[in-house]
C-alpha cells in the first residue's frame, strides 16, 4: 500500500503516457535486481558450506553465483536507467508540446525560472522514483525473507536476535530519517535553484551590477542564497547526518557480529558464519531503501508541479489547413476578455489582404490582447477569428505558424549571430536576401555580428527584418517602431506597405505612433469595447 501511496503523485494522463512505454523495461530491470539479490544470497549459502566443507565444488559455486549476481545487477541498472532516460525525454517533449499550445496570458504566469525548474529540477527529481525505487522495494520484500529462511534453517530461531541492530537502524531509515531529511532536502533544492537563477541573472546583467555596486541586484541575491545554503547544510549535518552516522554504526559488523557469535558459537562454524553473513544481508536492503525514501517527497512534489502545469488549459487545435497565400483575416461577432472584463464586445471586421491596418487606442484598451487573439495565441470569449473562412481554433500549431507571424512588443534576439536570427524566418534564404531585409529595416550590421551586442532599437529592427523575410501571408506587429525615430519609422512603414501591396499580405500593426497611423492604409481605434475607424 505504501508504494501505491508513493506513486499516487504520478497518476495523471501526461505522466502516465510518458511512463507507460518504459514499464516493460522497468519490469525487466526490477526482476533482474531481485534475481541479483537472490543469487547473492545463494553465494552466501555456498560460502557457509565452504566454511564447513572446503570443497572445490562449493568454491566454484560461490564464484559462479557472485559473477551471476554482478551481471544481473549491471543488467538491472542498465535496464532501469535506460527506461528512465526514455521516460524523461518523453516527458520533456510533452512539456514542450504543451508549452507551445498555452495561451499567451497563461504562459505569462510561467516565467523563465518556473519553466527551467520544471524541465530540469522536477524531471530530474522523478529519476529515483522511476529508475531505483521499484527495484529497491522488490528487493526489500524478497531478500530479507529468503535471508531469514536461510538463517533459521542453519542456526535456528534464536538466530533472529542477530537482526536487532539492523532492525533498529532500518526503523530509523524507513520512518524517522525521511521525516527530517525531506524537510531539509526540499529546502536545499529550493536554495540551490535560487543560486543557479541568481548566477544566471548576474551574468546577464553584470554591467548593471557593476554600475550599482556589488551588493545590489542579482549579486546580492546570490550572496543571500549562498548564505542560506551554507546555514542549511550546517543544520542538516547537525540534525540529520550526525544522527545517520549513529544509525550506520548500528549496522556495522561489530554489533551484529557480537550478537551472532554470542548466540551461535556453540553450534559450530557454519552456524556462526550464517549468523554473520545473513544477519547483515537481511538489513542491507532496508538501508538502501531508506536512502531512496529521501527522494520520494521531492519526487512527489515534482509530479505535483508537472501535474499543475499540464492542467493549464491549452489552445484548441485541429488539423485544418489554410488555402492559398492570399488569405482574409476576419473577426466574427468577437468578444474578448482581459483581466476579468471585456475589451471588445461583438466585433465584426475584415482585415483585407494587400493592406496595412494600424490599431491604436488608450493604454489598457486591449490592443495586445486583440493582436494575440488574431495570432491564435488567445481564445475568444465568444465569436471567432477566421482565416479564409476557417476558425483559427481549427488550425494546428504548424498551420498557424505558416499562415501568421507575430512580432511581440519588446521582442529580444537569440544570443547568436544576426544571420542565425534572420534564418529563423526562412532557413534557405541566401545572404543577399538577408542583407536586403536588413536594409528594409534600416539596420546596418554585419551578418556575422553577435545579436546580443545590439541595442534595443537595433533588436527591434532585427525583428522587423525577419518579418520582411517570412512567407506567411499575415503579419502582426505589436509596437514595432516604439524605439525608432520618426524618419526611420516612416521608411519602415513605407517598406511594409510595399510588401503588403506587392505580395498581397495582410499586415496589422498595434501602435501609439501617429506616424504609423498616418502612413497606414486603414486606421482603427479601440475604445469603449469597440473597434472603429476614428472620425
Amino acid at each position: 500500500m505504501s508504494s501505491i501511496k508513493w506513486y499516487s503523485g504520478l497518476i495523471n494522463e501526461p505522466l502516465t503516457a510518458a511512463l507507460k512505454p518504459a514499464l516493460p523495461m522497468l519490469a525487466v530491470g526490477t526482476l533482474a535486481a531481485a534475481l541479483s539479490g537472490l543469487t547473492k544470497l545463494g553465494a552466501l549459502w555456498c560460502l557457509v558450506q565452504v566454511i564447513d566443507d572446503q570443497s572445490v565444488t562449493w568454491i566454484i559455486e560461490v564464484g559462479a553465483l557472485l559473477l551471476a549476481s554482478a551481471i544481473l545487477s549491471s543488467a538491472a541498472s542498465w535496464s532501469t536507467h535506460k527506461a528512465e532516460a526514455g521516460f524523461a525525454a518523453r516527458l520533456r517533449r510533452q512539456v514542450a508540446q504543451h508549452l507551445i499550445r498555452l495561451p499567451a496570458s497563461t504562459l505569462s504566469r510561467w516565467d523563465d525560472k518556473k519553466l527551467r525548474s520544471l524541465l530540469s529540477n522536477d524531471v530530474l527529481s522523478l529519476h529515483h522514483l522511476v529508475a531505483h525505487l521499484p527495484a529497491e522495494i522488490v528487493t526489500f520484500a524478497i531478500v530479507p525473507l529468503v535471508s531469514i529462511a536461510f538463517l533459521v534453517a542453519i542456526s535456528g530461531l534464536q538466530a533472529l536476535l542477530v537482526l536487532t541492530p539492523g532492525a533498529a537502524a532500518a526503523l530509523y531509515y524507513l520512518w524517522f530519517m525521511p521525516k527530517i531529511s525531506a524537510r531539509h532536502g526540499e529546502q536545499r533544492a529550493k536554495v540551490m535553484s535560487e543560486i543557479v537563477t541568481a548566477v544566471d541573472e548576474y551574468v546577464r546583467g553584470i554591467r548593471a551590477s557593476r554600475i550599482y555596486g556589488a551588493q545590489s541586484g542579482a549579486l546580492a541575491s546570490y550572496h543571500s542564497a549562498t548564505d542560506r545554503f551554507t546555514h542549511g547544510m550546517i543544520t542538516w549535518v547537525r540534525k540529520v547526518a550526525t544522527a545517520a552516522a549513529v544509525a550506520v554504526s548500528l549496522l556495522q559488523a561489530v554489533a551484529t557480529f557480537a550478537i551472532a557469535y554470542a548466540i551461535t558459537y556453540q553450534q559450530g562454524t557454519a552456524a556462526i558464519a550464517a549468523g554473520l553473513f545473513f544477519g547483515l544481508a537481511i538489513v542491507t536492503p532496508s538501508l538502501r531503501l531508506g536512502h531512496g525514501l529521501d527522494y520520494v517527497s521531492a519526487g512527489r512534489n515534482a509530479a505535483r508541479h508537472l501535474t499543475d502545469f499540464f492542467r493549464e488549459c491549452p489552445l484548441p487545435s485541429a488539423n485544418a489547413r489554410v488555402p492559398g497565400n492570399r488569405v482574409l483575416l476576419e473577426a466574427k461577432a468577437v468578444t474578448l476578455m482581459a483581466g476579468g472584463h471585456s475589451v471588445i464586445e461583438g466585433a465584426n471586421y475584415r482585415f483585407s489582404p494587400g493592406t496595412i491596418t494600424v490599431i491604436s487606442g488608450p493604454s489598457g484598451a486591449g490592443k495586445t490582447t486583440l493582436l494575440r487573439t488574431l495570432a491564435g495565441l488567445e481564445q475568444t470569449h465568444s465569436g471567432s477569428m477566421r482565416l479564409s473562412g476557417i476558425d483559427l481554433a481549427m488550425l494546428d500549431e504548424e498551420a498557424r505558424h505558416q499562415a501568421i507571424r507575430l512580432l511581440p512588443q519588446g521582442s529580444s534576439a537569440l544570443l547568436t549571430s544576426v544571420r542565425e536570427n534572420l534564418t529563423l524566418a526562412d532557413p534557405e534564404q541566401a545572404d543577399e536576401k538577408l542583407e536586403a531585409a536588413l536594409r528594409q529595416a534600416r539596420l546596418e550590421v554585419d551578418l556575422d555580428a553577435h545579436a546580443g551586442n545590439l541595442s534595443g532599437g537595433e533588436m527591434q529592427r532585427l525583428g522587423l527584418a525577419r518579418m520582411f523575410l517570412t512567407s506567411a501571408p499575415v503579419l502582426l506587429l505589436d509596437e514595432p517602431t516604439s524605439a525608432l525615430d520618426p524618419d526611420t519609422t516612416k521608411h519602415i512603414i513605407k517598406s511594409l506597405q510595399l510588401l503588403a501591396h506587392s505580395q498581397g499580405k495582410t499586415i496589422v500593426i498595434v501602435s501609439h505612433d501617429p506616424v504609423c497611423a498616418a502612413e497606414a492604409d486603414v486606421h482603427l481605434q479601440m475604445q469603449g469595447n469597440t473597434l472603429r475607424v476614428p472620425e
